[in-house]
């Protein structure tokens, strides 16, 4: 039995998923926790593998691994990290904005402070730069660690690198930037990389010849996992952050509201992402919370109550303002009440950033797949849904890992049938 295992690193841990031929789940492990630390991915990545059941890693043929977008480090030439990497939404990178737009495109996706193009900027500026080699996404080292090659991504990931996804190349803009690092080698999503690392292999009794794909972002596996695949077919997923993926067969780009657009086979993947989210509901109520409060509220009921939740200044999506303040109050006497504010404010996000989309040439939204763990929240979807005038209904898979695991099996299975005739 040929099986596909895919990797989330996603904003609160690591999950894997290990697939079959049909796409039949096998089996699912979990890391919980996320640290701003290379050695702590590295060690999620071992627990994971660890966790598998033996007879299932004997039988794993390809691995590709996510990581959340705009999630960078440099390392020296043997891949070891110079310096703490660089979360998503890191937002350091503002200082370096008007030098950047002096030479890219204007509103060009890599004219946000929390680009991977503007922190590797920052990065050039710092004292630890003079010891890196290779600047590489999350994904990226992950997946080093497994094949051992190092300055390797993928096209979703390098994006907001500033690499030209239709063209398939650096643009000559960013090579008149003169960043004195090996920018990475930039592969199609999924595309085989090379066969694990013969220790790796021994050590977690993985097969030999096991393929390292190249990988994806977070919240472009979420929507690969949803089952959506007609334009106009949206995954909202609500997890930490609040991310927003519409199918269309126009790509949009444009800076000023925190907009791109992903190259999705023949059609575009666009959206943009928000600092809103779970994580802010997280910060004032449990999860056992958050399931008896929202049971509470009447989801046909308007709440008046106006807020931008975010946990500090800053948002990228649909108001690109790394200084945006956070708008929680006033706050009601009811802990109801104010949940039933900030979901209801979530929503007007969600609808906005849809809306914003449509405005500027996106296909009509007609039907919105939900992932992450808000899709479980059936009060939250009647309210979505009552804002955003169309559909709303759970993704068939909402694990980023087992869409990414899909990528996984979709190339290799080609790699495969390749080599049965050469």
């Amino acid at each position: 039995m040929d099986l596909y295992l895919g990797i989330d690193y996603g904003t609160s841990g690591a999950r894997g998923v290990v697939i079959d031929d049909e796409g039949s789940l096998q089996t699912e492990v979990r890391y919980s926790g996320q640290k701003l630390e290379a050695a702590h991915w590295k060690s999620a990545l071992w627990s994971l593998l660890a966790e598998i059941p033996e007879p299932l890693r004997r039988e794993i043929r390809a691995i590709a691994i996510n990581g959340t977008s705009s999630t960078v480090l440099l390392c020296d030439g043997a891949g070891e990290p110079v310096d703490a990497p660089l979360l998503y939404n890191d937002a350091r990178g503002a200082v370096v904005l008007d030098h950047l737009r002096k030479v890219a495109p204007p509103n060009h996706t890599v004219l946000s402070a929390t680009s991977s193009l503007a922190k590797l900027l920052w990065m050039s500026q710092q004292s630890f730069f003079a010891e890196a080699r290779y600047f590489v996404h999350q994904a990226d080292w992950l997946a080093f660690l497994l094949h051992g090659q190092l300055g390797i991504s993928d096209y979703h990931n390098a994006l907001k690198l500033g690499y030209d996804v239709e063209a398939l190349e650096y643009p000559e803009w960013l090579e008149k930037l003169e960043i004195p690092i090996q920018l990475p080698k930039v592969l199609a999503p999924g595309t085989p990389i090379a066969e694990i690392r013969p220790d790796i292999a021994s050590q977690f009794c993985l097969p030999k010849d096991c393929l390292v794909c190249a990988g994806t972002t977070d919240s472009i596996a979420a929507f690969i996992a949803s089952g959506a695949e007609s334009p106009g077919e949206a995954v909202t997923s609500l997890g930490s952050t609040l991310v927003l993926k519409l199918l269309s067969h126009t790509r949009i780009e444009d800076a000023r509201y925190g907009i791109y657009s992903h190259r999705f086979g023949d059609l575009w993947l666009t959206g943009g992402a928000s600092n809103t989210g779970g994580a802010v509901l997280r910060e004032f109520f449990t999860n056992a919370e958050l399931a008896s409060l929202s049971q509470e509220i009447d989801p046909a009921k308007i709440s008046n109550l106006d807020y931008y939740p975010l946990l500090k200044a800053g948002d990228r999506f649909p108001i690109n303002d790394p200084k945006l303040p956070p708008r929680l109050t006033p706050r009601p006497e009811t802990p109801r009440e104010f949940l039933h504010g900030l979901l209801e404010s979530i929503a007007r996000i969600e609808t906005r950033g849809y809306e914003l989309l449509q405005s500027l040439g996106a296909n009509q939204v007609k039907r919105v797949y939900t992932a992450g763990g808000g899709a479980a929240n059936s009060t939250w979807t009647a309210i979505r849904q009552r804002h955003l005038k169309v559909p709303v209904v759970a993704s068939k898979n909402t694990e980023a890992a087992y869409g990414t695991a899909l990528l996984a099996k979709a190339k290799a299975s080609n790699h495969k049938d390749e080599k049965k005739f050469t």
